[in-house]
């Protein structure tokens, strides 16, 4: 399978960007999934809890899936109930740096990070009060299956 050279040198000139900008404090901004082909391998985690350690073991899981397939996946993380807070601008429960941190880096890398809009609603959370980067989807079991149906295959912890 030939690489996408074009989409690696973009990873990579992102990754001194993200790195830059981890040292500045400045965010990092999505990469555009539509510039690329589509993925051979689709993922798409359920992040729903709020527990730091939980969160580190779903991230370094899509991280090492990244590494290990890089422009042959597409992965997808659907946060909803507690989980929802590490993509809150403010998150109203605990959330370490080094989580957020991991979060900003892995949609810099092309993660989709979905926001359930119920779990938002029951927050009184808007779009606003989001990071830049999350997508809101409507309802967030709707997501799962819906990117089931789309070929995702689907990871819950």
């Amino acid at each position: 399978m030939k690489p996408n050279t074009r989409r690696r040198k973009l990873l990579q000139w992102l990754g001194a960007g993200t790195g830059l900008a981890a040292v500045a404090g400045s965010r990092a901004e999505p990469v555009d999934r539509e510039l690329f082909d589509d993925p051979i391998h689709r993922l798409v985690y359920q992040l729903n809890k709020a527990d730091p350690d939980y969160m580190e073991h779903v991230l370094f899981s899509v991280g090492a899936i990244l590494r290990k397939y890089g422009d042959e996946v597409h992965l997808v993380v659907t946060a909803i109930g507690p989980g929802l807070h590490v993509l809150g601008k403010k998150p109203g429960r605990p959330i370490p740096r080094l989580v957020r941190q991991r979060v900003s880096s892995l949609a810099a890398y092309g993660v989709s990070f979905h926001a359930c809009g119920n779990t938002m609603k029951s927050l009184g959370w808007e779009k606003e009060d989001l990071l830049e980067f999350a997508e809101v989807v409507e309802i967030g079991a709707d997501d799962l299956m819906l990117l089931q149906e789309q070929g995702y295959s689907y990871i819950s912890w």
